[in-house]
């Protein structure tokens, strides 16, 4: 497996393949955009979507906590799809066997109630802010802090030698920002375009790698 490791603010965080983000310093895990239900939501509306996309989310979430053993696990908005269905229940089973403390940044789709979520001790917030750094569900802009979100569900398009293209999740990095990939298996992403002073890390597999920008690709045929 690879990872990418970026120092920022003399602080560590690790981009892991699943979507995850672990700041070291905290050892926090950070998960956006989940989005538990839409799955079970869909299909009982009809949608073909394969049943084995409700267990991909927990066991990607497993993976991730497995990988890093953190003390803490933030979901960055969007943690519960739609109003209570099958995969609560799911959710329900799933916290009881997580050591780590939970804690929920509400977003747009977090419908529940907080009582729900406090039931099963995690805690519920509209934002965190700890040592500089904010964390939200909604991109933002702050002065004095650098942001880790989610919501936009980012993603890259790369271009092949010909006309071929590839749609990558990915992490979005601008000067004093970070967003996070969806971290849910059913979810539908953003193509993000970013300046020169952008930094992409694409998601493949299991492995995360940085996408030059238009900016590096000129330094090196410059270079050459």
């Amino acid at each position: 497996m690879q990872i990418q490791s970026l120092d920022i603010e003399e602080q560590t965080f690790v981009l892991h393949s699943s979507g995850a983000v672990f700041w070291e310093e905290k050892s926090i895990v950070l998960i956006s955009d989940v989005h538990l239900g839409k799955v079970s939501h869909f299909r009982k509306h009809g949608a073909a979507v394969p049943q084995n996309a409700i267990q991909r989310n927990f066991d990607l979430m497993d993976g991730a906590i497995d990988f890093f053993q953190p003390e803490i696990l933030v979901f960055l908005g969007d943690l519960f799809h739609s109003s209570l269905n099958k995969e609560w229940e799911l959710f329900e089973n799933w916290t009881s066997t997580v050591i780590s403390d939970i804690v929920l940044v509400a977003g747009n789709h977090d419908i529940l109630s907080p009582l729900k979520y406090e039931g099963l001790g995690i805690r519920v917030a509209s934002e965190i802010q700890l040592d500089g750094f904010l964390l939200t569900h909604y991109p933002e802009e702050r002065e004095g802090f650098f942001n880790l979100s989610g919501h936009i569900h980012p993603a890259v398009r790369l271009q092949g030698p010909g006309r071929q293209t590839l749609r990558l999740s990915c992490f979005f990095k601008s000067e004093k920002q970070i967003i996070l990939p969806a971290f849910g298996a059913f979810t539908g992403t953003y193509v993000m375009h970013p300046t020169d002073n952008d930094e992409i890390y694409a998601i493949a597999d299991d492995a995360v790698f940085k996408v030059a920008t238009k900016e590096s690709k000129r330094r090196k045929r410059v270079s050459r």
